[in-house]
C-alpha cells in the first residue's frame, strides 16, 4: 500500500511504526536515549529510536527542535516522523541536523490512519512529494 504526503524535511528511512495517541514535545518529553519520559503522556516509557513516529503534531517548546537535532546526531531519534498536520518545530530540528551533521530525518505530513501498526514502512521524501509504502508481517 502507498500513501502520499507533503514533505516538511527530505530524507529516506524505513522501520516499524509507533503511533502516538497524544502530541509530544521532544523537550522534556523524551530523554537522550529516545524514550518518552513525559509522565503525563499516555505512552510514557515507549522508545522512539529507529521507529517511524506517527503523531498528530508536536507539542510545545521551540527548544524541542534542538533536542531532536541532538537525538538525530546521537542516532537515538525516530527514523522518520509522519504528522497529521504541519508543525514548524519538528522540521526545524531535522533541518539543523542536516546542516550541522549531514544527517537527514524525513518529516512528512500525510494521512496515516490507514497505515497498520504491524507493518514495515518505507518513507521517501523529496522536495516535491513524499511517499510512504508498507508491507505487513502476515505469514
Amino acid at each position: 500500500m502507498i500513501v502520499h504526503g507533503r514533505t516538511l524535511h527530505p530524507g529516506a528511512a524505513s522501520g516499524v511504526p509507533i503511533r502516538l495517541t497524544a502530541p509530544l514535545s521532544f523537550w522534556g518529553g523524551t530523554d537522550a536515549s529516545g524514550r518518552i519520559v513525559d509522565a503525563h503522556h499516555p505512552q510514557c516509557g515507549a522508545i522512539l529510536t529507529g521507529r517511524i513516529l506517527l503523531m498528530e503534531s508536536g507539542r510545545g517548546s521551540s527548544s524541542a527542535s534542538s533536542v531532536l537535532a541532538e537525538q538525530i546526531r546521537a542516532r537515538t531519534a525516530p527514523a522518520a516522523i509522519v504528522l497529521a498536520r504541519p508543525d514548524p518545530i519538528i522540521p526545524l530540528g531535522a533541518l539543523v541536523a542536516a546542516e550541522l551533521y549531514n544527517l537527514f530525518l524525513p518529516v512528512v505530513v500525510a494521512p496515516y490512519d490507514t497505515i497498520p501498526d504491524d507493518a514495515f514502512l518505507q518513507v521517501a521524501a523529496n522536495r516535491e512529494v513524499s511517499t510512504i509504502r508498507w508491507s505487513t508481517f502476515d505469514a
